[in-house]
């Protein structure tokens, strides 16, 4: 069976949050989508941003 990474998880989860955000907080469909990119460029870039932090202090 296959097992996604961790990053490829984060991807994941990033998407079909992303996609459940912008359906449901906003009413056109062209805001729908900008609001879902905005979501998932958040998600992917914390994820990023904590993972760097998680690895400097653990050092």
């Amino acid at each position: 069976m296959l097992s996604p990474s961790h990053f490829t998880a984060v991807l994941l989860f990033a998407l079909c949050a992303s996609v459940v955000f912008g359906i449901t907080q906003r009413e056109t469909p062209r805001r729908m989508v900008r609001y879902g990119l905005y979501c998932f460029l958040l998600f992917v870039g914390s994820a990023i941003v904590l993972s760097w932090g998680m690895y400097l202090i653990a050092r």
